[in-house]
C-alpha cells in the first residue's frame, strides 16, 4: 500500500507562514526554512518588546514628572516621597499626564503634598 501524506495540510501550513512573512527582505519572504526561522524569531522579539514597552513608558512618565517637579522646586524623588507621605494615591501615568496637559492640576497636587 502506498504511503499516504497529507500534502494539502502541510502546504496550507507553509502558505500560512509565507503569507505572514510578506514584506520581509530577500529570501526571508519566500524560502520556507528561512522564512519560518525569521517568523519564529520575530515572535520572540514581539514577546520581549511587549515587556520592554511597559518599561519604556514608565521611564517616560518619570522623566515628565521630574521635569514638572523641577519647575515646582522639587526633585522627582522628593515629590514622590511627599506624595506617598501625604497619602495621595495617584499613579505615575496619571501624574505625568497632569504634568503635560494640565499644569494647574499638577501644581495643586504638589501643593497638597507639600502641605500635608
Amino acid at each position: 500500500m502506498p504511503r499516504s501524506v497529507n500534502h494539502v495540510a502541510s502546504r496550507a501550513k507553509r502558505k500560512k507562514i509565507l503569507k505572514l512573512t510578506r514584506g520581509y527582505f530577500g529570501a526571508r519572504k519566500n524560502v520556507w526554512t528561512v522564512a519560518k526561522n525569521t517568523w519564529e524569531k520575530g515572535l520572540t522579539y514581539a514577546y520581549r518588546d511587549r515587556k520592554n514597552k511597559k518599561r519604556n513608558f514608565r521611564a517616560l512618565w518619570i522623566q515628565r514628572i521630574n521635569a514638572a517637579a523641577r519647575i515646582e522646586g522639587l526633585s522627582y524623588s522628593q515629590l514622590m516621597g511627599l506624595i506617598h507621605k501625604a497619602g495621595i494615591e495617584i499613579n505615575r501615568k496619571v501624574l505625568a499626564d497632569l504634568a503635560m496637559n494640565n499644569p494647574e492640576a499638577f501644581k495643586a497636587v504638589v501643593e497638597k503634598a507639600k502641605n500635608a
